[in-house]
């Protein structure tokens, strides 16, 4: 039986295939496919918290926002920088890219840390609500932030999402929480939804388990907020 590694690999291969051939493909399809490669990291890793940890959350979307605020300021800010004004190679472009990607993601995981260590002792509606001020409490502070461009938001964001990317990514999230929750660490994010005063009863210290879904899962919010915030 293949390892999971090895779809990963296969993938990423069929990734790279369909980018050779994404100019023959009509641009509207193409749009639409790379819409859907952002929305299905986004569900994936929202799923991690919500499907297979079993905590209602509402605040996915902060965490898109910080990680596509922190990977445009890291291209805008740092790539003329780093890659002189002749703009780079496509390499040192996509070397760029994928930095900022996990600068975004970073951030994005650090706010999941910040909002999920007090909140995620709550349970239920609870947390919900709390999760969903988190979400307005990001949206009202980038609207009011002059340096992240206020209302009108940051302009001349490169783009460098490609189809690419946007299936790369969708191939490392599905892995990354298929390995995860199916390990026997992962045991744990199962036994949390199924029963959490059972499994606190047995030793498991299911805050410590929502809060590292709550962080992986922020950090592909964060992620897909990247190569939304690129996409052109």
């Amino acid at each position: 039986m293949p390892r999971p590694h090895l779809y990963l690999l296969a993938a990423l291969l069929a990734a790279l295939g369909i980018s050779q051939v994404s100019d023959r493909i009509d641009p509207y399809h193409l749009d639409v496919l790379t819409g859907i490669g952002i929305n299905i990291i986004l569900a994936v890793s929202l799923n991690l918290v919500n499907g297979f940890t079993g905590q209602f959350s509402l605040g996915h979307a902060g965490f898109m926002s910080v990680g596509a605020y922190a990977a445009a300021a890291f291209s805008l800010f740092l790539g003329p920088q780093l890659l002189g004004s002749a703009g780079g190679t496509p390499f040192q472009q996509g070397c760029l890219f994928f930095g900022a990607l996990l600068t975004g993601g970073f951030f994005a995981s650090l706010a999941g840390l910040l909002v999920g260590v007090p909140s995620l002792r709550l349970k239920g509606d609870y947390l919900a609500l709390v999760t969903l001020g988190f979400g307005e409490i990001i949206r009202v502070i980038i609207q009011n932030v002059e340096f992240l461009g206020g209302a009108l938001g940051l302009n001349g964001i490169p783009p460098y999402t490609t189809i690419f990317w946007v299936l790369a990514f969708v191939a490392l999230s599905v892995f990354v929480v298929s390995c995860l929750v199916n390990s026997t660490y992962g045991r744990g994010f199962l036994a949390t939804h199924d029963d959490e005063i059972a499994s606190e009863a047995v030793g498991l210290n299911t805050t410590h388990y929502k809060i590292v879904a709550f962080v992986i899962g922020a950090f592909f919010a964060g992620t897909a907020g990247g190569l939304y915030g690129h996409f052109k």
